[in-house]
């Protein structure tokens, strides 16, 4: 059975969790947007998932900086302001009851067209803005094992097709990376870059350990992840020094150890890819090290340290 970064615990709650669209409320059954919506017809769109930890959402103005990048990106007139946004996300948990080990999704599309159709022009009345926000625990099963990863054919395009770096609704590729490595018996996909260079997986951002430091890869093709930021700032407390480099694969499976970031699992182990044993084949002590640093980086962003 393949496992997921985002594979979480089930919780009965999240069946009477009711839905923020354009500031109204609905139960989990009624939550609808338009066969008209943007994001639908075109994946015209972009959004955030946030971790809500002691009532407080972590890391939230890197969060909203990359959202309204985002939005500017595309030319999208969010039509709020970034406290604004903060105050929606905030009424969906206050409206929830939620207090902790919760994930918010936060999408925002150009809205609702009067017809299938690409063009911005067609857009009636503003954008459509849904948050879900869901009690979600990361299942620890994932990280005490770690996971297995398999080097997809589909690459990631280079920025002047998609820019890997706006987090928007064009997940396609990244879909089918998965795909291919789950019927290759994966867990999930490694990427490459247009050069053949170690570019990112299809949901997270990827990591080696090598020779007393991690290396990830350039960046410029793949997601500007928050958490793989924080991973660059706190490798230096563990006596790491943190790469930004182009490496091949050749390097990955001699590796000491690897691992993956993203907002819901923080950092998860990889032992295995293409069918090489990564390490020892278990989760390693940098990587529990790194953890450790993320955890209190968390714990003192929603403390307000």
């Amino acid at each position: 059975m393949p496992h997921s970064t985002h594979q979480a615990l089930a919780d009965e709650r999240n069946e009477s969790v009711e839905i923020f669209i354009n500031g109204e409320f609905f139960a989990r059954h009624e939550a609808r947007v338009s066969v008209f919506d943007s994001g639908f017809l075109v994946g015209d769109g972009i959004w955030e998932g946030l971790r809500l930890h002691h009532g407080r959402f972590a890391f939230l103005d890197r969060h909203l900086d990359r959202l309204f990048a985002g939005a500017a990106t595309i030319d999208l007139d969010i039509g709020l302001n970034r406290d604004e946004v903060a105050e929606a996300l905030y009424a969906t948990v206050r409206h929830n009851d939620m207090h902790d080990d919760v994930h918010a999704r936060l999408m925002i599309t150009r809205g609702d067209k009067k017809t299938p159709s690409q063009h911005p022009s067609n857009v009636v009345g503003g954008p459509n803005m849904v948050i879900i926000a869901e009690h979600k625990a990361a299942d620890p099963a994932v990280t005490e094992a770690g996971i297995t990863l398999f080097t997809t054919t589909v690459r990631r395009p280079p920025p002047d097709t998609l820019d890997q770096r706006l987090n928007c609704h064009s997940k396609l590729h990244e879909v089918i990376a998965l795909i291919q490595a789950v019927k290759a018996g994966a867990d999930e996909a490694l990427m490459l870059d247009p050069t053949g260079a170690v570019a990112t997986c299809n949901a997270t951002n990827f990591f080696v350990v090598r020779e007393g430091g991690v290396w990830t890869s350039t960046g410029h093709y793949n997601l500007n992840g928050i958490t793989r930021q924080l991973v660059l700032e706190v490798a230096p407390l563990a006596g790491l020094t943190a790469h930004q480099k182009p490496f091949s694969l050749t390097d990955v499976y001699s590796a000491e150890e690897a691992f993956v970031t993203g907002t819901f699992g923080g950092l998860t182990p990889v032992v295995e890819i293409d069918g090489r044993t990564i390490g020892n084949g278990r989760p390693g002590p940098i990587t529990a090290r790194l953890q450790e640093l993320y955890r209190a980086a968390v714990e003192a962003d929603v403390a307000g340290d």
